[in-house]
């Protein structure tokens, strides 16, 4: 495995040093690693250890320095053949989540930090897997963040025991114990109210020493003096030392007595706790965050709530007063630290993140037009299953369309919109594009094609989108292709964007549909109550296209002349429409000799699809049911006029098509210019019977 690890610098500090250990554990364990930041003290451990580092100002915020960086970034991930790039910071991870596109690594983050609720922090939560240090940080991820909890995968941080096995002096009858606090200082670690603990503490143990082991940021060098004034006004300053920054932390700690976080806010985790541990240091710490996942209070170690600082000191002078209460807290959290904190728990459960990634892959189809439409796409959602039968596949559909899908074996989750209601407009567009990013879409296989449905590709930022460039949008596809075969079949036509994904067209592509028991059940006994239940000889007939497309219709006179034709030879006819089609249905009945079973309206879209099956041979328009007989199996007479057949014709098991082409043919006009829709009216009914009892024999 190639890893990349990108963070701001190689300072001393807990995620720093985490960083450099784990590179080296990789190494170690034959992996290639390889590190980009800014520089720092630690990159000399690098070197030392055979790991590849790279300099760039990713520690910067600035949008154009970042910018350049993604180039830089990009160049080293394919020189270095990087399969994983880990971002462990928010500006490194903006760079890295660009520099991953266009190429196949895979992006990751670590969330180190409690971060505060903006679009900049969003990026953390933006890789498919996110690692935290603790339960804590999980939560806020998911509470603030809106990550999904089962994208977050949760590893403790480590200690590297062998680097903090150092002796010390453990007789415990000091005249002059040592409290020490490390970290950098700013006021959120609490050193405020550290001090005042510490000046309780002198009163009652006056030749203590007080180290402060860290220094301030750059350019905040007035917060250290203004705590130096502070130990000076609480009388303290001559037990205090400011010892900066150093690189000797596991010996200062090897003389250390107690160690005391005074943490203020969440902490991610608290690393300096482990260490102190590690080397047989007892600690006091404020109950934040990841720490209380770290301490046991009266366990292995002692909690005070943050800004307390009596407890503070209460507690602290309570551990150097009871020798066997610090061993036994000693001990205790050595034990756990053997047993969950030690560095290859936390690498060999990262390398498993990192096996886990590459092998997921998440695609999201797109398809959210009208229910036939939708339908056509149930052949191509089996080819993506088989092509690709461990991926978490999802289809963004319409309100409308949803039932098509609602059992579909082949996909993993439905996402529906409403474009013509709830979901209208630019706002509600730019709100569900933020949904989808949620679900991290490796790749976007874009079958609606239409402006929206690009923008929405976009908007979702998948490593790869596919589908027809159509409007003025189709440029935001990284995949997209020009649409020339406009006669092509339906299904057929898709494989011009699926072929890119390596899926190849075959007749076997037939259409599905999966009706429950339910609906079975229901459609079973509504053909009972039309004294139907039970024929054998049922022949079901669609009486109207949609309501735009009345040109697609075949005359309601010819479909009455049909049920008589067929009457008399026993054959029961069953109507099928939706409510719209009422009217019609009361012209059939008129004209009819024979009683066809009318079931306009009468059933929900899968309800249908059981109703239909029950049919020996269905008749219908370019239209939705037409879509459903095909894809219930069921022997289908298709009739084309105003659209081609060529470009329309679902994929069928066993179907008869009557298109006769009058010179005007097919017109795609939805009123008929020459008003005769002659391309309907010379389909006769005579002929379509002739068809009927030759697909029933």
């Amino acid at each position: 495995m190639r890893v990349l690890q990108i963070l701001p610098e190689l300072n001393v500090g807990g995620v720093e040093t985490g960083t450099v250990d784990f590179a080296k554990y990789l190494k170690e364990k034959g992996h290639h690693s390889v590190v980009v930041s800014h520089g720092g003290p630690l990159v000399q451990e690098l070197s030392i250890a055979g790991v590849t580092h790279y300099t760039l100002p990713v520690h910067k915020k600035s949008f154009f320095t970042a910018w350049n960086c993604v180039k830089s970034l990009r160049d080293i991930i394919v020189t270095e053949k990087i399969d994983i790039v880990h971002a462990r910071s928010r500006v490194p991870a903006w760079i890295a989540f660009f520099a991953c596109r266009k190429t196949p690594a895979e992006f990751l983050t670590t969330c180190h930090g409690y971060y505060s609720k903006h679009f900049f922090s969003e990026i953390m939560g933006w890789s498919k897997l996110i690692i935290v240090p603790s339960q804590v940080i999980g939560r806020h991820m998911v509470d603030d963040f809106k990550v999904a909890a089962e994208n977050i995968r949760c590893i403790p941080r480590s200690v590297d025991l062998q680097r903090f096995n150092i002796p010390r002096d453990d007789k415990g009858n000091k005249a002059s114990p040592v409290i020490s606090i490390v970290g950098r200082i700013t006021p959120l670690k609490g050193h405020t109210y550290f001090l005042k603990a510490m000046a309780q503490v002198l009163r009652k143990l006056p030749q203590a020493k007080i180290w402060i082991i860290g220094d301030v940021p750059v350019g905040k060098e007035n917060y250290r003096e203004e705590l130096q004034v502070l130990a000076r006004r609480l009388g303290i300053y001559d037990s205090v030392e400011f010892l900066g920054t150093r690189k000797d932390v596991p010996q200062l700690l090897a003389k250390t007595d107690v160690l005391v976080m005074s943490t203020i806010v969440p902490e991610a985790f608290g690393r300096v706790i482990l260490e102190a541990q590690a080397v047989g240091v007892p600690v006091v710490a404020t109950s934040v965050g990841g720490v209380v996942e770290i301490i046991d209070h009266e366990q292995t170690g002692l909690l005070v709530m943050p800004k307390d600082s009596d407890a503070m000191a209460e507690a602290t002078l309570r551990i150097l007063g009871d020798k066997k209460l610090a061993q036994k807290f000693v001990a205790a959290a050595r034990l756990k630290i053997e047993n969950k904190f030690l560095l290859r728990h936390m690498a060999d459960s990262t390398i498993k993140v990192y096996e886990e990634l590459l092998k997921s892959l998440r695609i999201l189809v797109i398809k959210i037009s009208s229910v036939g439409d939708v339908i056509l796409i149930t052949a191509s959602l089996k080819a993506f299953r088989q092509r690709f039968p461990t991926a978490r596949i999802c289809v963004l559909v319409g309100e409308a369309s949803r039932k098509v899908l609602q059992r579909c074996p082949y996909i993993d989750e439905l996402v529906v919109v409403d474009f013509k209601t709830r979901d209208r407009g630019m706002k509600r567009l730019w709100q569900i594009g933020r949904k989808l990013l949620q679900y991290k879409f490796d790749k976007i296989v874009d079958l609606q094609n239409n402006n929206r449905s690009h923008l929405l590709a976009f908007l979702s930022f998948p490593k790869e989108s596919y589908g027809f460039k159509r409007g003025r949008l189709g440029f935001l596809l990284t995949h997209g292709v020009k649409d020339v075969a406009n006669n092509l079949s339906p299904v057929e036509h898709q494989y011009q964007i699926l072929g890119q994904l390596g899926m190849a067209y075959t007749k076997d592509n037939l259409l599905e549909l999966w009706p429950s028991e339910k609906e079975n059940q229901s459609a079973k006994k509504l053909l009972e109550s039309e004294w139907v239940g039970g024929s054998p000889n049922i022949v079901g007939i669609n009486i109207a296209a949609s309501g735009r497309w009345g040109t697609k219709n075949w005359p309601v006179e010819y479909i009455a002349r049909l049920c008589d034709i067929l009457a008399v030879k026993n054959i029961r006819v069953i109507v099928t429409g939706l409510d719209k089609d009422r009217d019609l249905a009361k012209q059939l009945t008129t004209l009819t000799k024979t009683k066809p079973a009318i079931l306009i309206g009468k059933t929900d879209l899968m309800e249908l699809a059981a109703v239909i099956k029950t049919c020996r041979v269905f008749i219908s328009p370019d239209s939705a049911p037409l879509h459903i007989a095909a894809a219930m199996k069921v022997p289908v007479i298709a009739l084309f006029g105003p659209t081609s057949s060529q470009r329309h014709m679902p994929p069928a098991k066993t179907a008869v098509i009557f298109e006769k082409k009058p010179p005007c043919a097919p017109c795609y006009g939805t009123s008929c210019k020459v008003k005769t829709r002659l391309c309907m009216r010379d389909i006769t009914p005579e002929e379509v019977a002739q068809q009927i009892y030759q697909l029933m024999n």
